[in-house]
């Protein structure tokens, strides 16, 4: 980085020789002026007055404006020989914490590099002492003609200033709060307390400019020839007529896009579960051998219900052979006794007991 002013920090007794460099950028997109009817570029000379031409760099100087109107010429010598301390020094003249700065003294920054390697010592001394203190420096220095006040404070392993305003240049907030008395309820700031824990926060890195991007995408696109990219419309904000129905409004919505971020972010990282495959060809005999089994299982307890009735009908075919043996006995006695033929006797008791066995 370029330096932009060489000189030391009065510490005391101790002189730290140091750079001074910008610690900011700009980022911002640059435009030239032209002529809207042929393009032609507008630029800008420097033409002296009293002879009507264009003069160098060389040739320019500083002047103070008096109220007449009269110049008063100042040079370089003049103000190198100024008769404050301060020229080519930043002197630290206090120490003070840190919430002492008001942020709206604050302006540009630069950081304070040592020069050469004499100057590594006192400055790493002060870089701890200001760590270890948790407080900052408040010194006076000279930049670009006038003299300015400034904050030194650590950052990182670099001590860097930010140059203040003085207190006087600071602007007191006269007529800028509402001047009718207002009365704020508990239930409103309790909804505001929601609205803001439901924002929460937000990491600095994550910012960007979406201003330049847009107008380098226009750039981008004249520059090939097409079509600039159009305007989003941007929804039309309604009239607040209820603080409380707003105040809710905008919890509810600033809920919404957190829960819909986050769905977002769990999706991505969602495992999801595969289709159910269908029943494979294989699983078939599985299942067709259960069934199987449980069939079998069913015939065999139900052949061994039905035995009972088997033995049942066995012993009833015996009682029936019994009964049938008797009778025949029975009809031969009598034919016996009568004195019928034997022969005969036999042969109807052996064709009723072959009857009643077919039966």
């Amino acid at each position: 980085m370029r330096s932009i002013w060489n000189g030391a920090i009065s510490f005391g007794l101790v002189s730290i020789p140091i750079k001074l460099v910008n610690a900011t950028e700009s980022h911002s997109v640059s435009f030239r002026q032209i002529h809207t009817e042929d393009g032609g570029r507008i630029r800008y000379r420097k033409v002296c007055e009293l002879e009507d031409r264009e003069v160098t760099q060389a040739e320019i100087g500083k002047a103070y404006e008096d109220a007449d109107g009269s110049m008063i010429p100042i040079t370089d010598e003049d103000l190198s020989q100024l008769p404050i301390p301060t020229a080519r020094t930043i002197e630290i003249v206090a120490f003070v914490p840190k919430d002492r700065i008001d942020p709206l003294q604050m302006g540009s920054a630069y950081y304070l590099a040592a020069s050469g390697a004499p100057a590594a010592k006192p400055y790493t001394l002060l870089r701890e002492a200001l760590k270890r203190s948790n407080r900052v420096a408040i010194a006076k220095f000279a930049l670009r003609g006038r003299e300015r006040l400034g904050m030194l404070r650590v950052v990182g392993d670099a001590i860097a200033m930010h140059g203040l305003l003085w207190p006087d240049e600071v602007r007191a907030p006269e007529g800028v709060a509402p001047e009718a008395g207002v009365t704020v309820r508990d239930q409103e700031l309790d909804l505001a307390d929601a609205l803001m824990d439901t924002l929460g926060e937000i990491d600095l890195d994550d910012l960007h400019d979406e201003y330049r991007e847009a107008v380098e995408e226009v750039i981008a696109a004249k520059a090939a020839g097409e079509r600039p990219p159009e305007a989003r419309e941007e929804a039309a904000p309604g009239k607040v007529l209820d603080l409380m129905a707003a105040l809710e409004s905008s919890v509810r919505a600033a809920r919404e896009s957190r829960d819909g971020e986050e769905a977002g972010a769990a999706e991505e990282a969602e495992v999801r579960s595969l289709p159910q495959r269908k029943t494979s060809s294989r699983r078939a005999p599985k299942e067709t051998g259960g069934k199987k089994s449980t069939s079998t299982a069913a015939k065999k307890t139900a052949a061994k219900k039905a035995e009972p009735k088997k033995s049942t009908a066995k012993s009833a075919g015996s009682a029936k052979k019994t009964a049938a043996r008797s009778t025949a006995k029975k009809t031969a006695a009598k034919s016996t006794g009568r004195g019928g033929d034997k022969t005969a006797a036999k042969s109807t008791a052996r064709k009723t007991a072959s009857r009643r066995r077919s039966a």
